[in-house]
């Protein structure tokens, strides 16, 4: 009796080790709850393409969203359909300057929140306006002295101010809701 529970502790043990291991697949659109569906609607034609990590990500907002506010979820809904209209470069860069955002220090992060509401207050014709405009390399400091035995240096042409984002890019917090 004594090595049949030994057995069986030890078949339980092995057993859960081995669903521990293997991480659970994530749903296919048509797995997904009723509910589900109508939160994540927006991402309905990508569904299937999204990796598994990102559902997750998806889906913990989706068993979230019905305790929002509803203004919580207007923001989650708009942000959705944002995101859902993006290309996968578009997506990608997003989600590299919300990494750089949330590196930055508190005061900047601050600082850069203020601008992009007064960027939002401008009329759309002015918003249209700056994000034709060419863009201003940031400010740099003094030129450090380069080797003498090297070849001088070009400027990299392609700079961004990081007092804005780009006009295609998402708000800073927007990269939020595809975590």
């Amino acid at each position: 009796m004594a090595k049949a529970l030994l057995a069986l502790a030890l078949w339980l043990c092995l057993s859960l080790t081995a669903l521990a291991a293997s991480p659970k697949k994530p749903p296919t659109w048509a797995e997904l709850t009723p509910e589900q569906q109508q939160t994540l609607a927006p991402l309905a034609t990508d569904w299937d393409k999204i990796e598994p990590e990102r559902k997750r990500k998806w889906l913990g907002i989706a068993k979230r969203y019905p305790k929002m506010k509803p203004d919580e979820q207007a923001r989650v809904q708009r942000r959705m359909q944002t995101w859902a209209t993006l290309t996968p470069k578009e997506r990608q860069t997003a989600r590299e300057n919300y990494k750089k955002l949330d590196k930055l220090p508190p005061e900047k992060k601050q600082s850069l929140t203020k601008q992009w509401e007064e960027y939002n207050r401008l009329p759309e014709q002015e918003r249209r306006k700056l994000g034709s405009a060419p863009r201003k390399p940031p400010a740099t400091t003094a030129a450090p002295k380069a080797p003498a035995t090297s070849a001088p240096v070009k400027a990299a042409s392609g700079a961004q101010s990081e007092a804005l984002p780009a006009a295609d890019t998402p708000a800073p917090g927007a990269a939020q809701a595809q975590q």
